[in-house]
């Protein structure tokens, strides 16, 4: 582990390193459409602002960054396509459905945003995808303060635990097909289909989904 740990460590080094000769040799970050391009451009800016070096991130800060980008950012995506693709080809009628949708909306053309916002069918597959196999079987927080949920008094040090995947796969919000591939189900919505309660959450926010589930 220790040389797993050194060997990204040093990799990332790398990149950062490559990045920041090439803002110092032009003034500005040569790639700045990709995330460590944005980031690097930013710091450069902060720095200059206020003409102190304390004012930017330490090589550690954008490392840390680095790693989120690329374990949780790419690791989340790819499991998305991945479980999207397996279920696809296990479901034929879904996979044409999704096609004609594509093929219709876009043609021979580029996707672009308002493009994307008109694909209904291959919104509804990504959400049961996201419903069977969230990328993140749970979500925790630890309380560095006391608080207050619904009826709950919560002291500082609790560590809260939301399980993700069973709040998911719950036959009583989403019915006995629960376990099944069904993207119909979020035909209406994510709201019409939970009955407004807060149980789909792939992505959400833990504390908004704490609250709303104890009220629940």
């Amino acid at each position: 582990m220790s040389d797993i740990h050194q060997d990204v460590r040093s990799l990332i080094l790398n990149i950062i390193n490559k990045r920041t000769d090439e803002i110092e040799a032009k003034g500005e970050a040569s790639n700045n459409d990709d995330l460590l391009g944005i980031l690097l451009e930013s710091n450069l800016k902060e720095i200059q602002e206020h003409g102190n070096k304390k004012f930017g991130m330490s090589i550690d800060e954008f490392m840390e960054e680095c790693k989120l980008f690329y374990f949780a950012g790419q690791k989340t995506t790819s499991s998305l396509l991945v479980w999207s693709m397996i279920l696809l080809s296990k479901q034929s009628d879904w996979q044409a459905r999704d096609r004609k949708e594509v093929l219709r909306v876009f043609d021979n053309n580029i996707p672009d945003n308002d493009k994307l916002n008109q694909l209904k069918v291959v919104t509804m597959i990504i959400q049961e995808v996201l419903r069977l196999y969230p990328p993140s079987f749970f979500m925790s927080r630890e309380l560095n303060k006391g608080i207050t949920l619904g009826n709950l008094s919560i002291p500082s040090g609790v560590q809260l635990l939301l399980p993700t995947i069973l709040m998911h796969h719950d036959q009583e919000i989403w019915g006995e097909d629960a376990k099944e591939f069904n993207p119909e189900r979020f035909s209406e919505g994510v709201k019409k289909e939970t009955k407004g309660k807060f149980a789909y959450f792939p992505f959400g926010d833990l504390e908004i989904a704490l609250h709303k589930t104890l009220q629940c």
